[in-house]
């Protein structure tokens, strides 16, 4: 599980710059959220864990240069962050050792891990066994403070649905749908297209001598769906964009696409298979999913300001 995106080290990111001195400015504040702060160090280690691996494989001197033009934007993930830890905290939501575990073991268990070849993952990435326990505690931590705070009070009834599909009747009729895997490498700041192109050749290599699609998805996917093998499930057609429907259309099930720019990058997909929906339940049914997900989005977006409007921010960049 290459994929597994946790705090590395902070350090080593300036230690790998040459300077000796770069440890002591490493640990300066960059932000205060309330009573808590957010250190230099905290906003270097987020940008190279969650940094793609085509960034990984620059130099320290270039990989340093982006992560200036991006710190802006991670600040403000980790201020949200922090807000919404603050937020649980006040409001009592912890979890268990018991429910950890249970997590934990789901994780091993959705990507047919053993134990040990889960704990040599975390290795490879960097992280102890306690770090990784701690990252995933906050993220269970926040799933829950969500779902009271938003999505148990979502209540979406049968008008509600009614007018949704009424409003959105040519996307909801669009039955073709199409089971995708992809191998994402994102387009980069000061990074040559070539240099991306020619890594998107290495794969098509392995996918030749009969590598499977979802190991190597996992080994270089740059999208969220890597920890999956790059299945992004099963797509509508007016959920893709035209760059993707041009591909797909030449293609049949089992087939593995040339390597394709759009503007998240450059893709290469498998069409695991096709399909339709076709009956008016599950047309509703999936009316319900679209319209809970947009209420859910606006709904957090206004809790989000909420927590930072009542709360002392100061960001010290």
């Amino acid at each position: 599980m290459n994929k597994l995106r946790i705090f590395i080290t902070g350090i080593l990111l300036l230690v790998l710059s040459g300077n000796p001195h770069a440890a002591v400015l490493l640990d300066r504040v960059v932000a205060v959220v309330n009573q808590e702060v957010i250190t230099w160090s905290e906003l270097y280690t987020t940008m190279e864990a969650d940094a793609s691996a085509t960034i990984k494989g620059l130099q320290a001197d270039e990989r340093r240069r982006i992560f200036r033009q991006n710190e802006a934007v991670f600040l403000e993930n980790l201020i949200n962050v922090r807000l919404q830890l603050q937020e649980a905290r006040n409001k009592g939501i912890r979890v268990s050792e018991e429910e950890l575990q249970d997590a934990i073991n789901g994780i091993k268990k959705k990507y047919a891990m053993t134990d040990s070849v889960f704990r040599e993952s975390l290795k490879e990435e960097g992280i102890s066994f306690e770090e990784y326990k701690k990252r995933l505690r906050e993220q269970i931590i926040i799933g829950k403070l969500v779902n009271v705070q938003i999505r148990s009070k979502i209540a979406i009834n049968d008008e509600d649905i009614d007018k949704f599909v009424s409003e959105n009747r040519d996307l909801l009729e669009n039955i073709e749908t199409y089971k995708i895997s992809q191998i994402l490498l994102k387009k980069q700041k000061d990074v040559e297209n070539s240099k991306i192109e020619e890594k998107a050749g290495e794969i098509l290599g392995k996918l030749e001598q009969g590598e499977s699609f979802s190991d190597l998805a996992r080994q270089y996917s740059e999208d969220s769906s890597s920890n999956g093998g790059g299945d992004l499930g099963f797509l509508k057609k007016s959920q893709l964009n035209k760059d993707f429907l041009d591909v797909i259309s030449g293609m049949k099930p089992g087939d593995v696409s040339k390597p394709f720019w759009t503007e998240n990058g450059l893709h290469v997909i498998k069409l695991e298979a096709m399909t339709e929906v076709r009956s008016k339940e599950e047309m509703r049914e999936e009316a319900r999913g679209m319209l809970n997900n947009r209420i859910f989005t606006a709904k957090y977006n206004e809790w989000i300001k909420s927590l930072r409007e009542r709360s002392f921010i100061e960001v010290r960049l």
